[in-house]
């Protein structure tokens, strides 16, 4: 007897994304973090430009991105280089979009950044503007669609493109947010990050509310861990004078690499780990059919 085609079978339905937990957080935040401190050293530090690295990081984005469609299933290392290319990515697009050529932005009376356009210097409120509206009309693409917002139930390569493309964006929005709280807020880094910690327990709280949607708050979540980052790399790289730690780009992107290293390699253990262990009689097609139910 054969199996359908409208129904999945054990081996085409392979999981791509990882689990929403407490880990996920903890390394979604070291990326975006390390995304910060790693952009600032390629664009400002090694004095390439916000121009030259938006180009070489969005083409980085693009091969990981390429290597993740690619796979079979979900790979730790895949994914979470995914997630810091687009932090890296995020990073320079967001300063080039905001920034310019001037003293606000350029320190040390240096009058231009690398090659190229030093920046379009929309401001942070314009350009935070035109991510959102861009963020939305994604997700308006994704709603009409009819896949399913739900991450763990995205196996198709369709979905995973929309995925990647609200990562790239929200990651992007998440850094002109960032920036927007520790350079011209008055909150400085210190409280850019508590505000930002502030709203995250809010919608923890909310998770208890029924009416309150979990994808709705795993998406407004994800978006507010990338402003996080940005104020925690900025803490930690920019000058004592502007109330940074001083400890710079390249050392900052080194610790946090490395951690975020340890991480992914806990990660991949614990996956193997779980492919190996004996699978309960009809869970497998439990599975199976939860994950059909979102495949569009």
């Amino acid at each position: 007897m054969t199996t359908p085609k409208s129904v999945p079978t054990p081996k085409s339905v392979m999981k791509k994304l990882p689990e929403v937990t407490l880990a996920f957080w903890i390394m979604k935040i070291a990326a975006t973090t390390l995304g910060e401190t790693a952009g600032d050293l390629f664009s400002q530090t090694l004095k390439l430009g916000y121009f030259l690295t938006t180009i070489a990081l969005f083409l980085i984005f693009v091969v990981t991105l390429v290597i993740q469609l690619r796979s079979s299933h979900y790979n730790p290392f895949f994914y979470w280089t995914v997630i810091l290319s687009t932090s890296m990515a995020g990073t320079t697009m967001s300063d080039f979009m905001n920034r310019d050529a001037s003293a606000e932005y350029l320190s040390g009376g240096a009058t231009k950044l690398g090659w190229g356009p030093q920046g379009l210097g929309l401001g942070y409120p314009v350009g935070a503007a035109i991510l959102v509206s861009v963020l939305l009309a994604i997700f308006l693409a994704w709603k009409l669609s009819g896949m399913t917002f739900q991450i763990t139930e995205i196996v198709t390569f369709r979905g995973e493109a929309l995925f990647w493309s609200a990562i790239l964006v929200s990651n992007t929005l998440g850094t002109s947010m960032g920036d927007f709280l520790s350079d011209s807020s008055g909150l400085g880094y210190l409280g850019g990050a508590a505000l930002i910690t502030g709203l995250l327990l809010v919608l923890l709280a909310l998770m208890k509310v029924p009416a309150v949607p979990n994808v709705l708050l795993f998406w407004v979540a994800f978006v507010l861990t990338r402003p996080l980052g940005a104020t925690a790399g900025d803490f930690l790289t920019k000058p004592v004078a502007k109330g940074g730690l001083d400890l710079g780009t390249a050392g900052s992107s080194a610790v946090l690499l490395a951690v975020l290293f340890g991480l992914m390699a806990y990660a991949q253990v614990k996956e193997r780990r779980a492919a190996k262990a004996p699978q309960a009689p009809g869970a497998g097609a439990s599975a199976v059919r939860s994950q059909g139910a979102g495949r569009r």
